[in-house]
């Protein structure tokens, strides 16, 4: 696989990383709205990826794949998770329902937390993967200029 291909592959399981950092820092920031817009608790959101297929040089001039297995990562939707909201009895919150019951967020803090530092191991790995290509090519050139 070329250096452009390569670092196109990165950046793109970059992007896929990045939209799902954004979507997790906004279930964190929600874990205790009990009314959005359209007057329900908000509901944990999650990142649906899909796999993205690299097309090499090599490949590309033969008008064949013969790399096959070279796929890459990228975002089909963003969606809600659907499951039981938390209820809670408090009669006193502003957001209650007539029987005094408080509907919140099916977020969990903990683990939006460990998703949250599993998606910035993997932005970081994509980075380092884009670090190492370009040094690799400089390193080539250097070798070339000898």
């Amino acid at each position: 696989m070329d250096l452009i291909k390569t670092i196109d592959l990165a950046a793109g399981g970059m992007t896929a990383q990045r939209t799902r950092l954004n979507v997790i820092s906004m279930n964190l920031a929600n874990a205790n709205t009990t009314k959005t817009d359209d007057g329900t608790a908000y509901r944990r959101k999650t990142v649906i990826f899909e796999s993205n297929p690299v097309e090499t040089t090599f490949s590309g001039q033969l008008g064949q794949s013969m790399d096959d297995q070279i796929h890459g990562v990228k975002v089909r939707e963003v969606v809600p998770v659907q499951g039981e909201l938390k209820r809670i009895f408090d009669p006193s919150h502003p957001d209650a329902d007539k029987d005094g019951y408080v509907f919140l967020p099916n977020v969990d803090v903990v683990q939006e937390m460990v998703h949250m530092l599993n998606a910035n191991r993997s932005y970081e790995a994509n980075a380092a993967v884009i670090r190492t290509a370009k040094d690799m090519a400089l390193r080539a050139l250097d070798l070339l200029n000898r």
